[in-house]
């Protein structure tokens, strides 16, 4: 399976919706969670330059936010990244 970075909060109604599709998918991620760790909102935007949660890194690569990952779903392009190593 992939690595997936997720970057939110727990009450963000975006992080709550991109978490729902993921979990759909069974893809296993790591929360990251700015809202209780607020130097980890500095190292999300080094890496992928969002400064809105979620902020989404699948295998390293940074897919944006909510509406990219639902975006990256309909095209038919989640799943294949979901099943990387």
């Amino acid at each position: 399976m992939s690595t997936i970075d997720f970057y939110g909060t727990q009450y963000c109604p975006y992080c709550i919706r991109a978490k729902a599709l993921l979990e759909q998918k069974q893809a296993a991620y790591n929360e990251i969670r700015v809202d209780l760790e607020p130097s980890k909102r500095a190292e999300m935007q080094q890496r992928g330059g969002g400064r809105t949660v979620p902020q989404i890194f699948i295998n390293g690569v940074h897919i944006g936010g909510c509406d990219e990952l639902y975006a990256l779903e309909r095209q038919g392009g989640l799943d294949p990244l979901l099943q990387q190593k």
